[in-house]
Formats: structure tokens, C-alpha cells, sequence
């Protein structure tokens, strides 16, 4: 009997993770178990339970990700697990954003099953699966974007659950209500993600979160 690989699907879509746990149920040579995550919170606490994940499949859009924030958070935290990203944003810039930071596969939520199941498979066997399209042409990084993406990935896992409540626009005590945990530490945990950002205010750290959202990805950035 061959192994068992164990894979966790990150995406807020009830219907589309059940989609996913059929297709990938049925169509994968090796025996596999998946687990499911509403949101990066979710995932976290998944990924901090146990380490030995062999894939991951992240939605870029669900709650907490904040665009391309979860992967850059993913890839710092635990790079031994690769992520292929699934998103309904087929955009190139989308597309060549994820690789730069660091995902080993896109796979657009257009995608038929068969190109999913190969996608998964071919990361599963140590390759990477990219759309045949990806444009190379697309801008590179920005200076600010590898910045932040640095800046996002010195944060502890804690300090993003805390960044990310904090974009959402939650006061200290509500965070420390929803964690479980003193005001005071909260108070700690925004001082230090202040400084790692080097900004002063809430505002000014939701908007550094704001640069690694999708739509700042294209050469334009529609609101």
C-alpha cells in the first residue's frame, strides 16, 4: 500500500471544498485524507496542531487572508508544506504574484476537475503546476511589495491573527476576548507588530495589509 498524503483545503466556499473533496477523493493515485478550513484562523490552528501537512490549497479571497498575506504567512511559518494557490482571480499579475511569493502552483477556480487532479498530483510528486499562460511580462515586485511581504513575514503567527483582527477593525479588548487572552497582551502584541511594520498607527497597518490585497496586483487597481 502506498502512503498517505494529508491535505488541507483553505477555502470559505462550502460548496467548492466539497467540490474539491470529490475530485480530489476519486482522481489521485496515491490514497489521500483531506481536512477543511473556512479561514486562515482555521488554517493556523490546523497547522499549529501538526506540521507534517503534505499539501495545502489556499483560496486567496477567504476571511483573514488578506490577498497574498496568508501565503506570504504560510510560506514563512512553514515552508517545508507546499501551497498551491486556487483563486477565482485567473488575472496573470494574480497568477505571477503567487509564484513570487513563494506558492508552488495556481490552479484558477475555472479549472476542470482533470486539470485539478493533475495540479495536485504533480505537486504531490515534488513539481509545480502553473497555467500554461503565466505572463512574464507582468511587473515584477515592487520595492514596497517585497518591503511589506518581508515585514509580514517577521510577524509570529499570533501577532498576524492580531494584525488581521485589527484590520477588520476590532479594539484591543474585542481581540483579546476573541483570543482568549488579557488586554494587556494584545497591547503588547500591537506594540510589536507596529514596530515590525515601522508604522505608529491602526490605520497605517491596515494599510500596509491593504498593498498585498489582489487588486493592487494588476498594473491598475480598480475600486
Amino acid at each position: 500500500m502506498g502512503p498517505i498524503y494529508e491535505i488541507l483545503i483553505a477555502d470559505d466556499h462550502p460548496l467548492f471544498r466539497s467540490a474539491l473533496f470529490q475530485a480530489l477523493s476519486s482522481g489521485l493515485s496515491a490514497e489521500i485524507k483531506l481536512t477543511e478550513a473556512g479561514s486562515i484562523a482555521e488554517l493556523q490552528a490546523l497547522l499549529d496542531q501538526r506540521s507534517s501537512w503534505d499539501l495545502v490549497l489556499l483560496d486567496l479571497n477567504m476571511p483573514g487572508a488578506h490577498g497574498f498575506s496568508g501565503l506570504v504567512l504560510l510560506r514563512s511559518h512553514y515552508p517545508h508544506v507546499p501551497v498551491i494557490v486556487i483563486s477565482a482571480q485567473e488575472e496573470a499579475a494574480v497568477v505571477k504574484r503567487a509564484r513570487d511569493f513563494g506558492a508552488s502552483g495556481f490552479i484558477p477556480k475555472s479549472s476542470s476537475l482533470e486539470n485539478i487532479q493533475k495540479s495536485v498530483q504533480d505537486v504531490l510528486d515534488g513539481d509545480v503546476c502553473w497555467p500554461a499562460q503565466v505572463d512574464e511580462n507582468v511587473a515584477p515586485l515592487s520595492a514596497e511589495e517585497e518591503a511589506i511581504s518581508t515585514q509580514l513575514a517577521s510577524l509570529t503567527p499570533q501577532q498576524f491573527r492580531v494584525l488581521s483582527m485589527v484590520c477588520d477593525g476590532l479594539l484591543n479588548k474585542q481581540i483579546a476576548y476573541e483570543l482568549s487572552v488579557s488586554e494587556a497582551t494584545i497591547k503588547a502584541h500591537v506594540t510589536a507588530i507596529f514596530r515590525k511594520l515601522g508604522v505608529r498607527t491602526r490605520t497605517q497597518a491596515a494599510l500596509a495589509l491593504q498593498h498585498m490585497e489582489l487588486a493592487r496586483s494588476g498594473r491598475q487597481s480598480h475600486s
